[in-house]
């Protein structure tokens, strides 16, 4: 993994000074070489796989409390403002009876706010 990645870096820019600092003409094939590393660096990277912390664990585990959390609070919000209107629809149909269908339709429509408030 990193150590890995590191001790390969550090041998390629050793190889890499060594070439570097020869003159022309004593530079042979053996030389040149050497500047190939025994693994592509790209596959050292991309073999690392990915790892977890118990910080991370834990700062997910919080993550899906507090969701869950607000979601609760959404479901109890709606439920709450879902009574108030059908409570509101019966007292007011017990005040006026001769206005149900009219009561009724602001029901549907309390209902159907009070929902999409607790959705978002």
């Amino acid at each position: 993994s990193t150590p890995s990645l590191v001790r390969s870096a550090s041998q390629l820019s050793r190889s890499m000074s060594a070439v570097v600092l020869k003159r022309p003409e004593t530079l042979t094939d053996e030389s040149l070489s050497s500047l190939v590393a025994p693994r592509p660096l790209t596959s050292l990277i991309s073999s690392r796989s990915f790892q977890t912390s118990a910080i991370s664990r834990d700062i997910d585990t919080a993550a899906k409390f507090i969701g869950a959390g607000a979601a609760t609070v959404g479901v109890a919000g709606s439920g709450a403002g879902i009574g108030t209107v059908f409570g509101s629809l019966i007292i007011g149909y017990a005040r006026n009876p001769s206005l149900k269908q009219q009561l009724f339709s602001y029901a549907i429509l309390g209902f159907a706010l009070s929902e999409a408030m607790g959705l978002f």
